[in-house]
């Protein structure tokens, strides 16, 4: 049961890990584009990608399910903890940084009754209305770079741990 785990707890920040690094791929392309260009581009990710962000929620808890029943003594307990800390701190640089941005870039644009829902949580997109949008563009751009870095380590704890045990 215990390897079940890890498998399931493996696919889920595999699947938190695909929305992030496109993101970060996409960024030499998309600092091309011009205003009107850009801000279009951005309203194509929702729904698709907000849905895709269960997967972070979910990765989130399977990794604490693993951390509760790895051995505390074992290595895998430590890179399981550390790839835990690092799913924690992707998904705070998503609040923090990045859904802000995002109020910004979905203002006026009519979106499902959950995804009104969804946006309406974090209410710091109406400080950040004002800046320069290029200004937004790169925190936006530059903290989806972070987060498929946080992701990919923690991806790669997972798997040695997986391999440790």
């Amino acid at each position: 049961m215990f390897t079940v785990l890890q498998v399931v707890t493996l696919m889920l920040v595999a699947l938190a890990m695909a929305p992030a690094v496109a993101h970060a791929l996409e960024f030499p392309g998309k600092r091309r584009l011009t205003q009107d260009a850009y801000l279009t581009v951005q309203r194509i990710y929702y729904p698709g990608f907000t849905i895709a962000g269960l997967a972070e929620g979910f990765s989130m808890i399977a990794a604490l399910a693993l951390v509760i029943f790895t051995p505390r003594q074992s290595i895998a307990f430590a890179l399981s903890l550390t790839a835990l800390i690092l799913l924690l701190t992707m998904h705070a640089v998503y609040w923090i940084v990045t859904a802000p941005v995002n109020k910004v870039w979905l203002k006026g644009q009519p979106l499902s009754k959950a995804g009104t829902t969804f946006f309406r949580m974090n209410t710091d997109g109406n400080r950040v209305q004002d800046t320069d949008w290029r200004s937004l563009r790169d925190r936006w751009e530059y903290s989806h770079m972070v987060r498929a870095v946080l992701v990919t380590v923690a991806l790669t704890l997972l798997v040695c741990a997986l391999a440790t045990s």
